[in-house]
């Protein structure tokens, strides 16, 4: 049965559809009036821009297309017939990975003869004072016999190099001109989040005034050298963005390009990777004022701190740098740094790996007395340390005939199993191998069988044991008389202090290894 609402129901949407049908057709309706409809639009969520014009507008006339001038070797069958030259930033591809490997050159087969060709190398740039001090990537400018800078409104300018460091990849520039530059700061105040909209302003492929926008993709990723920690994008940057700036919506530089991923070798695949703004305005300062960069050295090799040490130890909730090796005559040796402290504070600052502590160091000023918080032997104590300037060939390993030059340990009757494998104390004779001295002691690998304790903790033949658990190893009962008492704790593992014998396996001439005993 149909009621009566029912049915006018029914009615109402048959006239609703006439009406709308005749609305349609472009025509009134008797007795009805026409109502005017807006598109449909969504209020866009808290924080998003509608637009990013106003930020690239205001920023962009800081920003410059850096163009650099070397000599580089080319072959002239290159030369002669590459279809691609004079393209948007193909000197800067071929410039940077066209080059012939070792061994292509003249008079090798199948190569021809080289020449000296002038090439160029496309890279961007942004003021930072209103003098003309540009910031730029290192690889941008290195081996440079002339540097350009072209401005936003088409203006070139002939620019000096002021200094540059390898170790971050930063370059500060100057143009030669003066005047009054437009130019952007750093943001230093607050880290971007991950998830915060940012702008890349620069020259790809030699198309300059190209602006991308993108989010903080991550923070804190760790590519090549020890002092930069890196900004993660997906504001895509591709080849001649790199010394360019990454902004934040308030206009300031957050980051310095420096890195793209790319599994083809080719353009953007929405991951770039920006110097951290701290850091880069703390290298470009120094630039600006010396010239170069002066890092402080401590004078000690450092590992994290792994879990299985903090256990072994008897450490909880304990984060740092460990010392692996104290460098004789170092600032750290002077000043009573020990094999084995744990490195937790810098001047107040926390330390929570060696990458932090060596960019607290890198940091201090040569010649600055400086707090050193350790764990020794399970307490917290203070050093005062006096940095000295770190030189270019600092860390470099150092001529060991003996450990260059690597023969495997023959065994001998008193050898003493343990461990997966065998030992014994080391002779007079055998102490500089591992750079240590007379009077100093150790435990000799002879062998270590596969599978062990010994080789799963990556000792092998030929490596020296010389402290267990901080104890010094002078016999095989010391090592055994550390493990036992591990044991009785109830422990899993014990730290041992290892002597690389063999500077091709190992590199390294100290570094601990969690061993373990059960």
């Amino acid at each position: 049965m149909i009621n009566d609402k029912t049915v006018r129901a029914g009615r109402i949407g048959v006239a609703a559809g006439l009406v709308a049908a005749v609305l349609a057709a472009g025509l009134a309706a008797p007795g009805v009036v026409a109502q005017v409809t807006k598109p449909l639009t969504i209020a866009a969520p808290a924080g998003a821009p509608l637009s990013f014009a106003d930020l690239i507008e205001r920023v962009s006339p800081a920003v410059v297309s850096v163009v650099v001038t070397t000599e580089i070797k080319v072959s002239q069958q290159e030369r002669a017939f590459n279809p691609f030259r004079g393209l948007p930033g193909f000197d800067e591809y071929e410039d940077r990975f066209g080059k012939k490997g070792e061994g292509e050159g003249e008079g090798e087969e199948g190569g021809s003869p080289e020449t000296d060709q002038e090439g160029r190398a496309l890279g961007s740039g942004f003021f930072i004072s209103q003098a003309g001090y540009i910031v730029t990537n290192n690889h941008v400018v290195e081996n440079a016999r002339e540097v350009t800078v072209t401005l936003k409104n088409g203006d070139e300018l002939e620019a000096e190099i002021v200094g540059r460091d390898l170790q971050t990849d930063l370059a500060v520039l100057k143009v030669k001109k003066s005047g009054s530059y437009p130019y952007v700061e750093f943001a230093t105040k607050a880290k971007p989040r991950v998830g915060d909209w940012v702008v890349a302003v620069g020259n790809p492929f030699g198309l300059g005034g190209t602006a991308t926008a993108g989010i903080v993709s991550a923070d804190g990723r760790e590519l090549d050298g020890p002092y930069n920690d890196f900004i993660q994008v997906d504001a895509p940057i591709n080849r001649g963005n790199s010394g360019g700036p990454t902004f934040n919506l308030n206009g300031q530089v957050i980051g310095v390009n420096t890195a793209i991923f790319s599994d083809s070798g080719g353009g953007s695949v929405g991951i770039g990777f920006a110097i951290e703004a701290s850091a880069a305005k703390a290298v470009t300062d120094s630039l600006i004022k010396n010239g170069k960069i002066v890092r402080g050295w401590l004078g000690v090799e450092i590992q994290n701190l792994d879990p299985r040490f903090a256990d072994a130890w008897g450490l909880k909730n304990v984060k740092g740098a460990v010392v692996s090796k104290v460098t004789k005559g170092g600032p750290a040796e002077t000043s009573g740094i020990k094999r084995e402290d744990i490195i937790i504070a810098v001047n107040g600052d926390k330390v929570e790996n060696n990458r932090q502590l060596t960019q607290r160091v890198g940091g201090l000023i040569a010649g600055s007395r400086n707090s050193f918080k350790v764990i020794r032997k399970g307490k917290e104590e203070t050093v005062w340390v006096v940095v000295r300037e770190r030189g270019e060939n600092i860390g470099a390993l150092e001529p060991n005939a003996n450990r260059d030059n690597f023969a495997a340990p023959k065994a001998a009757t008193g050898d003493v199993k343990i461990l997966g494998g065998t030992v014994r104390p080391l002779l007079a004779t055998e102490l500089s191998r591992y750079e240590l001295t007379p009077g100093d002691s150790g435990l000799l690998v002879v062998t270590a069988d596969r599978k062990g304790a010994l080789e799963e903790a990556a000792i092998a033949a030929g490596d020296a044991l010389l402290t267990a658990n901080g104890k010094a190893l002078k016999a095989v009962k010391d090592l055994e008389d550390v493990i036992a008492a591990a044991k009785a704790d109830g422990k899993d593992d014990i730290v041992v202090l290892v002597g690389c014998g063999n500077r091709q396996a190992c590199g390294d001439s100290t570094l601990l290894h969690p061993v373990k005993i059960k």
